[in-house]
């Protein structure tokens, strides 16, 4: 996979990646703010398998804000969740606040190059695949890495998080 970057496609997550010397290709494609789901939108215009994409969610356990990255071809269990990260109980966080907190905005929210770094745990269906894509940090741009290069950028735990 070749390190690929675009000056309009600059992003605070790709700016990760390219800081760290990782493998990594962009995907951008024409964002419908018409269809129903960002993460289904990305998959289906990549041509890309649903299970290979996942889409990141910011959560609210016990207190703490966590991000959960899982495919969009499932959704997120929220008890597996709060178990992953030892909470009691973990819960959707409130848009606003995902948003402020990470920078970005919702369906382009990226587990990379968020404003305040969040713990973060990766469904471990990722490592079933060579490469997964995620949000670049804007509707519209994904970015493929290696599953292990996302878990180390975002010193994330993998878990199994996600329901089919």
């Amino acid at each position: 996979m070749a390190k690929k970057k675009a000056a309009s496609a600059a992003t605070p997550a790709i700016a990760v990646l390219t800081a760290a010397g990782a493998d990594f290709t962009t995907h951008a494609y024409e964002h419908d703010p018409a269809h129903p789901s960002y993460g289904q939108e990305a998959a289906e215009a990549m041509g890309v398998s649903p299970d290979q994409v996942f889409k990141t969610l910011v959560t609210d356990a016990d207190g703490v804000l966590t991000v959960a990255v899982v495919p969009v071809s499932g959704s997120l269990d929220l008890k597996a969740l709060a178990s992953a990260v030892g909470a009691k109980k973990a819960a959707m966080a409130d848009p606003a606040l995902a948003e402020r907190t990470t920078g970005y905005v919702l369906g382009g929210i990226s587990p990379l190059g968020q404003r305040k770094r969040l713990r973060t745990v990766v469904d471990s269906s990722a490592e079933v695949h060579p490469t997964i894509c995620v949000s670049a940090g804007r509707r519209g741009l994904e970015v493929e890495l290696a599953p292990a290069t996302l878990a180390a950028l975002t010193a994330a735990t993998l878990a199994p998080i996600a329901r089919a």
